[in-house]
């Protein structure tokens, strides 16, 4: 599946309409990207970056402009990964959004999966209790 149908699967299923874009007032380019040159083609690798660092240090400190924090637009990729993992999304899930197989998404991005051990063991204990329908008591 190309990257741009990935994303358009994000958008419609993990952010809410109109959180993000107005789409039909701005719409997209000719195949569905959200971002296009003004001939409604693939915009450069450079606009974006440069976009992107104009942004980055209008939204920081300077502190924080001068440090390595989101650094690259890959760096947003990567804490988006993160953050959905810690979420408790399945990797399956978080797979398929990210464009990565299982191994690869676990093989990265285990490391940054933390704080989810007591949520598990609740969730084992809920699923390993009997109910009362079960015992017909």
């Amino acid at each position: 599946m190309p990257q741009h149908i990935k994303s358009t699967f994000l958008f419609d299923n993990i952010f809410p309409a109109g959180t993000l874009c107005d789409f039909d007032t701005f719409g997209t380019g000719r195949d569905g990207r959200v971002f296009v040159d003004p001939r409604g083609g693939i915009v450069a690798e450079w606009v974006y970056l440069d976009v992107y660092h104009r942004a980055r240090k209008a939204a920081f400190t300077g502190t924080e402009a001068q440090s390595q924090l989101a650094g690259t637009p890959y760096a947003l990729r990567h804490a988006a990964v993160s953050t959905w993992l810690n979420a408790g999304v399945g990797a399956p899930h978080v797979a398929e959004w990210a464009g990565h197989s299982v191994e690869v998404l676990l093989r990265v991005y285990a490391k940054c999966i933390a704080g989810q051990q007591d949520e598990a063991k609740r969730r084992i204990l809920q699923a390993t209790r009997l109910s009362t329908a079960d015992t017909g008591l």
